[in-house]
């Protein structure tokens, strides 16, 4: 039996992520060639992972890194939220978030396929098969996204429960309203509005809301029926749109109202022109 070195078995822990224990036997069966060792370990790791392949991932973490002229956005998925909570796991994924940030991938498929720049010996998809070999669970990336920062905005982001929810809103007209936009983003966060504005909701929804309206008011007089009806629409609104719902701060007040003071205090115009909302596990 070839003589291991500690110093060895430490190194292929550092570089791999995985445990001592699994180091020593790739290091063991390569004859204490760290390269083969290492990639005995790759192999071992793409096995492990397509026998974890099919399980559940309903937990992860929503990861975002803010550069100068971009904003990334990353949902890496586990299958319990202790795995999740993982130090490792957690660092796996705000390099990520940082990665997207500086190389801009068209596509998930594509960033997998990227040499990984914490080890540029190993893609993203040979490390996160790594990972899973050494946490023991399935580990999925199911989104990404690079949002461009345009000229003249502000950009506030949110992060709830530690990453479970990260919202993002946009408001044009100033580049210095970063404290108030991510006021904006944490009622988008609490208020969870699918919308920007009326006008975005499809016909689709507006006509199945007027249907389950018309049968809620069945038999009411013909003259008030239309007047009802508007009135069920508008509430409808106010709950979906972003601009039409109660400022979680002060529900006397419409976001856009709170957002027309804003201007108005500080002699801009002012616009909330978009949001993102992700919440993990909900493209599952």
């Amino acid at each position: 039996m070839t003589n291991i070195a500690a110093q060895s078995v430490k190194q292929l822990r550092d570089r791999s992520g995985v445990g001592m224990g699994k180091c020593k036997d790739a290091l063991v069966e390569a004859d204490g060639d760290i390269e083969k060792a290492a990639e005995i370990l790759r192999k071992k790791g793409l096995a492990s992972a397509v026998k974890k392949e099919g399980r559940e991932t309903k937990e992860g973490t929503i990861a975002f890194f803010e550069a100068d002229k971009d904003i990334s956005l990353l949902e890496v998925n586990a299958e319990t939220d202790f795995v999740a909570k993982n130090e490792r796991f957690q660092k796996f994924t705000k390099d990520l978030a940082e990665q997207i940030a500086k190389t801009k991938p068209a596509s998930v498929e594509g960033f997998l396929k990227e040499s990984y720049d914490i080890d540029t010996s190993l893609t993203i998809d040979e490390y996160r098969n790594l990972l899973i070999q050494s946490i023991g669970e399935n580990i999925q990336i199911p989104r990404l996204e690079i949002i461009h920062k345009k000229n003249e905005s502000s950009y506030g982001i949110y992060s709830h429960m530690g990453g479970k929810i990260v919202t993002i809103v946009e408001i044009s007209g100033s580049t210095n309203e970063e404290k108030f936009a991510r006021d904006l983003a944490m009622h988008v966060a609490a208020a969870a509005p699918e919308y920007l504005k009326t006008d975005d909701i499809p016909e689709a929804v507006k006509r199945k809301e007027e249907e389950i309206a018309r049968v809620q008011i069945k038999g009411k007089p013909e003259n008030i029926v239309e007047k009802i009806l508007i009135g069920k629409i508008k509430a409808f609104a106010e709950g979906v749109c972003l601009l039409n719902q109660k400022y979680v701060k002060d529900p006397s007040l419409s976001v856009e109202k709170v957002v027309q003071n804003r201007s108005k205090e500080i002699n801009a115009n002012l616009k909330l022109t978009c949001f993102w909302r992700w919440k993990v596990g909900e493209t599952i």
